[in-house]
């Protein structure tokens, strides 16, 4: 693949899907916030990751949220792979 071209993987999908994100709620001490943060990461592409993060603020959540370790989102995901991306899109929002 041309390093100009950006693979595609499974099918666009559509706002409702997206927001469907915002309904998972925690099992223990993380803010609902964070939780909802976390969920989406892990199942959304970033483009769909940075749709979502248009709902997450509208519906009024915060980016900052943390867990019982006092760690927030960014400090949950900075040594994966894939979070350097992820990570600019949540200072974006903060900024």
């Amino acid at each position: 693949m041309r390093k100009d071209k950006k693979q595609v993987i499974g099918d666009e999908i559509g706002d409702e899907q997206i927001k469907l994100f915002l309904d998972f709620e925690p099992v223990d001490a993380t803010s609902p916030s964070l939780h909802k943060l976390v969920k989406a990461y892990r199942g959304l592409r970033i483009d769909d990751f940075e749709r979502f993060l248009t709902f997450f603020v509208e519906a009024g959540y915060d980016v900052n949220g943390k867990d019982e370790h006092g760690n927030d989102f960014v400090a949950l995901i900075k040594d994966q792979r894939n979070a350097p991306d992820y990570i600019e899109l949540i200072e974006k929002i903060r900024a």
